[in-house]
């Protein structure tokens, strides 16, 4: 039988830790005079009881440790539970939301999706704007830590190729999990931190500057206007993506630079690959809209630099209208959304560490088929790749583009137009942002979806920041049987 009670206790903790952080959000709402700070102050005492007391019932179920399955549990509950938590402000307060509207903002806002339901981003509280990007912002710390400490120990979807890597640092072995952890908030803030200089430097407002730094660094989205990036064109957008960039990389190579190892960044194959790839699609777009507009030279190389990074990245800022750039540039973000950024760092999608080793399978398979006795010995990265990494990189493809196919299905079921529904299918599960379609609002809002499609994106959402896999074994009844 299963022992739940880690389970609940870490939750608890995790829920207790939430409520208090609602305090933040509260004394902005109380310093700018605005009264919504009474929603945020009775939700931060509710969640901080409800978790209080769970991690109080259940505090001697550490006592075994945390297992395997446990571990799985754990991860899959904490996107579901904390997200839950997370949009009680949203309905007790402004927007005054409903159900399903307040829980899709926090579930799009800790899986750092960017897809928001909420209308009139400029009138509402800074309180609550602050309280989005702080789910963001959590959610992205979330992810790379579950990225690098839990995924590879369960062996999820290929990551297990990193597993002695995340201990490694060229050389310098670091012992426990907890240094891990150290060097993650040290490189997350660090890297906030940074973000937040750079904004105001080149003329964005403090609270402007905060909210932007805690979105671009999770790769999430979420902006403090409807108009999205837009008022911010110009050298901010330059700014962006550098941070966005720096986002997508490995958090474990920030880790590795800390220590003195300059060269671990460019030696990983992940990173040229990305860095390489980014430069492909954003020649290619550039290309295209030189030869089809007559807008400015400078102005395309700096939109079409900013909006394929934020796509390929996850991140979804915006800063024009990419589907009227034409057919072949919506092609291009829509491929790069599918790829995603690095493993182990705030990036979204499938990421590039599977598709290198996808295509070395497929380099391997073709090689044999012209010299069948031949021995081929997969590597990356001059690392050999065991085959349980290859097969679960394999099933991660199947299950991904299935779970992809069968959502945009599910979505044109509930009537939206087929664009619509693709490119919902593919912004939840990738985990990108924007939808491209007749019944998306002037804004990018998705306030006018049927219910049905929303919760639908809800749980592809939770799906994609999951990677699948790691949801879809707590089916499996031998799971639960242990």
């Amino acid at each position: 039988m299963l022992d739940i009670r880690p389970v609940v206790h870490l939750i608890g903790l995790l829920g207790l830790a939430l409520g208090v952080l609602m305090l933040v959000p509260a004394a902005v709402d109380w310093q700018a005079g605005n009264a919504n700070w009474h929603a945020f102050a009775r939700t931060s005492f509710v969640v901080c009881m409800i978790g209080g007391l769970a991690a109080l019932t259940t505090r001697n179920g550490l006592d075994a440790g945390l297992g395997r399955r446990q571990s799985f549990l754990l991860t899959a509950s904490l996107w579901a539970v904390l997200p839950a938590l997370g949009a009680v402000p949203f309905a007790l307060g402004a927007p005054n939301a409903n159900l399903t509207n307040a829980y899709f903002e926090a579930m799009s806002g800790m899986t750092t999706t960017g897809t928001t339901v909420f209308v009139g981003l400029d009138d509402l509280p800074p309180g609550v704007l602050i309280w989005r990007s702080m789910l963001q912002w959590l959610g992205g710390l979330g992810i790379v830590i579950v990225a690098l400490v839990f995924l590879p120990v369960l062996r999820v979807g290929g990551m297990q190729h990193f597993q002695a890597e995340a201990f490694d640092t060229m050389g310098k072995v670091l012992p426990r999990v907890y240094d891990i952890s150290a060097g993650l908030l040290q490189v997350y803030f660090g890297l906030t931190f940074a973000a937040i200089a750079a904004y105001m430097a080149f003329g964005m407002s403090g609270f402007d500057a905060v909210n932007h730094a805690m979105t671009t660094i999770a790769t999430g989205g979420f902006s403090t206007s409807d108009q999205s990036f837009v008022k911010f064109t110009g050298p901010l957008e330059y700014v962006s993506v550098l941070f966005m960039v720096l986002a997508g990389l490995p958090f474990i190579r920030f880790i590795q630079l800390l220590g003195g190892s300059w060269a671990a960044v460019w030696k990983d194959v992940q990173v040229r690959a990305f860095l390489r790839w980014i430069g492909y699609s954003v020649g290619a777009v550039i290309a295209y809209r030189l030869m089809t507009s007559d807008a400015h030279v400078l102005d395309v190389l700096r939109g079409t630099l900013f909006n394929v990074v934020t796509l390929f990245t996850g991140t979804g800022y915006g800063s024009d209208d990419v589907a009227a750039w034409g057919d072949f540039p919506l092609l291009v973000v829509i491929l790069v959304g599918f790829i995603g950024a690095c493993t182990a760092s705030t990036g979204c999608s499938l990421k590039i560490f599977r598709y290198l080793v996808l295509f070395e399978a497929i380099r391997a398979q073709m090689q044999r088929l012209r010299r069948p006795n031949e021995v081929v010995a997969l590597r990356l990265g001059g690392k050999r790749l065991q085959p349980d990494v290859i097969s679960s990189v394999i099933v991660m493809f199947t299950v991904f583009v299935a779970s992809f196919i069968l959502l945009a299905v599910s979505l044109s079921l509930t009537g939206l137009e087929l664009r619509t529904a693709i490119t919902a299918a593919w912004t939840a599960i990738c985990n990108v942002g924007p939808v491209f379609g007749q019944e998306v609002g002037e804004t990018g809002a998705v306030d006018g979806f049927p219910v049905a499609a929303k919760w639908l994106m809800i749980f592809g959402m939770y799906l994609g920041r999951l990677e699948i896999l790691a949801v879809l074994v707590l089916l499996l009844p031998r799971f639960w049987r242990g």
